[in-house]
C-alpha cells in the first residue's frame, strides 16, 4: 500500500465531501479510491470515516488522523520543493489574493512586471472581497486592507488608504456641501455593503468616533457601482480613497467631510512565514513591496 497516496485520497475525500469527488480530483475511479481508503483503515485497525449514501463524516480517530495527514503531506511537499530547487532559485507557482478593485488597479500591474522579470515563476491571482485563510486555502501571499489581528502571520506594510465620502460636483451644487457628519441626514446616500453597514457611517470627532445614521437611496454590493452612481449624481457615497483617484483627478467626484475622516487603514502584504521561506515568495515580496508602496503614494491627493 502506498500510504502517502492513501493519505492524500483520505484528505481529498474529507475536503471534497465524498469519495467520488476525491476520485475526480485525482482522476481515478471511485472503486479505487474506496479500496485505498479501506486499505488505510485496515492498516490502522480503526475506522476513519462513517460512510453513507449522502455524506462522509469523520470518526474521532479520523479527526486526529486528518490533522496528522495534513501536516505530513505539507512536510513532504516542502521537502520536494526544496529538492526541486524552489528554495534556491525563484521557480514554481505562487498563489496570491487581494481585494477585487485594489487587485485590478494595483496588484495586477505589479504581477505582470514580476512575471516578466521571473520567467520560471507562475502566479495564480485570486481577487475577492473577503478575508481568506492562508494556510487552509494554500495561499502564499495576501494583500490585506485594515488593521491586522494578532496572529502568527508575517506582515509587510506598504502604505495606507483613507475612507472617504464623495459626490459629484453637480449633486453638491444642487443639494449643498455637508459641513459636519450630521448634515448627512438631509442628503441622499449610496451605500456599499462591502465597506460599511448601510444604516450608519462612522466618523472621527477628536479622539472619539461618531456613528451617523444616513438615508440610503441606493444600496449596491460593489465599489464600482457605488462610484458610478455617485458620478451620475445619485448622492453621496463612502468608499476607499484609491477607488476614486481617477474620478477626483478628472473632476467628476469631490470629497467632502475630510476633517472628520476616520484613521486611515494600513495596507499590508501578509504571508504565513512558517519554516523556510521559498525564494519565489521572498522574490515577490521584495519586488512588489516598493512598487505597491509607490503606487499607493501616487494614488493619493491633497484634500
Amino acid at each position: 500500500m502506498d500510504r502517502l497516496e492513501a493519505m492524500s485520497l483520505f484528505v481529498a475525500a474529507v475536503e471534497a465531501g465524498s469519495l467520488s469527488a476525491a476520485g475526480r480530483r485525482f482522476g481515478i475511479p471511485l472503486a479505487t479510491v474506496s479500496r485505498k481508503v479501506s486499505d488505510l483503515e485496515r492498516h490502522l485497525k480503526t475506522r476513519l470515516l462513517n460512510r453513507s449514501t449522502r455524506q462522509l463524516t469523520l470518526t474521532d480517530a479520523g479527526h486526529t488522523y486528518l490533522a496528522a495527514c495534513r501536516r505530513i503531506l505539507d512536510e513532504v511537499g516542502e521537502a520536494e520543493r526544496a529538492a526541486a530547487g524552489e528554495y534556491s532559485a525563484p521557480t514554481g507557482e505562487l498563489i496570491i489574493t487581494a481585494p477585487i478593485v485594489f487587485g485590478r488597479l494595483h496588484v495586477l500591474p505589479v504581477v505582470t512586471g514580476f512575471l516578466a522579470a521571473y520567467p520560471d515563476v507562475a502566479i495564480r491571482l485570486m481577487l475577492a472581497d473577503r478575508i481568506t485563510q492562508l494556510t487552509e486555502e494554500h495561499i502564499d501571499l495576501a494583500v490585506r486592507i485594515g488593521e491586522l489581528p494578532d496572529s502568527s502571520l508575517v506582515a509587510t506594510r506598504i502604505g495606507s488608504i483613507r475612507r472617504v465620502v464623495c459626490a459629484s460636483p453637480a449633486y453638491l451644487a444642487e443639494h449643498g456641501m455637508p459641513e459636519t457628519p450630521r448634515d448627512l441626514a438631509a442628503h441622499n446616500c449610496i451605500t456599499f455593503e462591502g465597506l460599511t453597514a448601510p444604516a450608519a457611517w462612522t466618523f472621527a470627532t477628536g479622539k472619539t468616533e461618531l456613528a451617523v445614521p444616513i438615508r440610503s437611496r441606493l444600496r449596491v454590493n460593489t465599489a464600482e457601482a457605488a462610484v458610478d452612481a455617485a458620478i451620475a449624481g445619485v448622492g453621496l457615497t463612502r468608499v476607499l480613497s484609491y477607488q476614486i483617484t481617477a474620478a477626483v483627478r478628472a473632476g467628476t467626484l469631490c470629497t467632502v467631510l475630510e476633517a472628520f475622516e476616520p484613521q486611515p487603514w494600513p495596507v499590508s502584504l501578509v504571508h504565513a512565514g512558517q519554516g523556510l521561506l521559498p525564494v519565489k515568495l521572498r522574490a515577490f515580496v521584495d519586488f512588489a513591496a516598493p512598487r505597491l508602496k509607490k503606487r499607493l503614494m501616487q494614488a493619493t491627493w491633497q484634500a
